[in-house]
């Protein structure tokens, strides 16, 4: 992961293979690039990980979070 003095952004590098699998999957989603879903995606997590720190993850939260982990080819 690389940082950009004077952005607010900085590069996530994944596989390309990865990349690719996203790259079918996303149109007609609404998103307009890999970035945008990825960016969806993990600000997603991140938030359901934030409310999880004050009780733990229930078993349908556990499904859907190895799910989604599964569908982008982590699992």
């Amino acid at each position: 992961m690389g940082e950009s003095k004077g952005s607010d952004k900085v590069t996530l590098k994944i596989p390309r293979p990865l990349y690719e699998k996203l790259q079918q999957i996303i149109p007609g989603t609404g998103y307009s690039s890999v970035t945008e879903f990825v960016v969806y995606v993990l600000r997603d997590l991140a938030a359901t990980h934030e409310l999880s720190e004050a009780e733990p993850y229930s078993e349908a939260e556990l499904i859907r979070v190895k799910e989604r982990l599964r569908s982008l080819g982590y699992l």
